[in-house]
C-alpha cells in the first residue's frame, strides 16, 4: 500500500510539475493561482498543499529540481576535450529549451545563476584574491549569452555558441 501511495504521490507531484511550466511559459509567476493548477490536473487543492506551501514554493522546488539537473550534467565532465563544456552545455539549452526559458522565468532574484566556469583555467590566469568577482563576471555574462541565445530561439548552433563564448573568453 506504501508503494501505491508513493506512486501516486510522485505522479501528481509531476502533474503539478507540468501544469505549472505550462502556466510559468504563458503568465507571470505573481499571477499562477493553485486553483488554476489544480482545475489544470485535476487534483484537489489538498494534494497541492501536502507537498507545496504555495505557488513560490513550487517554484523554489521546481528551480533547485533545474539547478541540479543542469549542475549533474557537468559532473563528471572533461574540460581537457571542451574548456568550459560549453558544447556540451549549449547542446542541453538547444533540446531542452523550455526547461531553461522556464529556469530563467524562476530566477527572480540574481542567486540563481548557471554556473560553468573552469576553476584551473581561472586559478592559472592568478586572479588569486579577487577570484569571486572573476567567476561573477563570467557567470553573469554566460547567462545574458543563454539567455539572448534563447530569445532568439537557439539559431546558431551549440558549437557557433561555444565559439564566441571562447572568443570573448580569450584565455583569460
Amino acid at each position: 500500500m506504501n508503494v501505491k501511495n508513493n506512486k501516486r504521490r510522485r505522479e501528481s507531484v509531476e502533474k503539478i510539475g507540468r501544469a505549472f511550466v505550462q502556466l510559468l511559459q504563458e503568465q507571470e509567476l505573481n499571477t499562477i493561482t493553485v486553483s488554476r493548477i489544480c482545475e489544470m490536473t485535476g487534483l484537489n487543492r489538498s494534494t497541492f498543499y501536502a507537498n507545496y506551501q504555495d505557488v513560490y514554493d513550487l517554484a523554489d522546488h521546481v528551480c533547485r529540481g533545474l539547478e541540479e539537473e543542469f549542475s549533474a550534467l557537468f559532473a563528471e565532465y572533461d574540460t581537457a576535450k571542451d574548456r568550459f563544456g560549453a558544447v556540451k552545455m549549449f547542446t542541453h539549452i538547444r533540446e531542452n529549451q523550455l526547461f531553461y526559458q522556464t529556469y530563467f522565468k524562476l530566477c527572480y532574484d540574481e542567486s540563481h545563476k548557471i554556473y560553468a566556469c573552469d576553476p584551473m583555467q581561472a586559478e592559472q590566469a592568478r586572479f588569486g584574491e579577487h577570484m569571486q568577482y572573476h567567476i561573477e563576471f563570467f557567470r553573469s555574462g554566460l547567462n545574458a549569452i543563454i539567455k539572448m541565445w534563447l530569445a532568439g530561439g537557439c539559431r546558431e548552433t551549440p558549437e557557433e555558441m561555444a565559439q564566441i563564448l571562447s572568443e570573448e573568453y580569450r584565455g583569460r
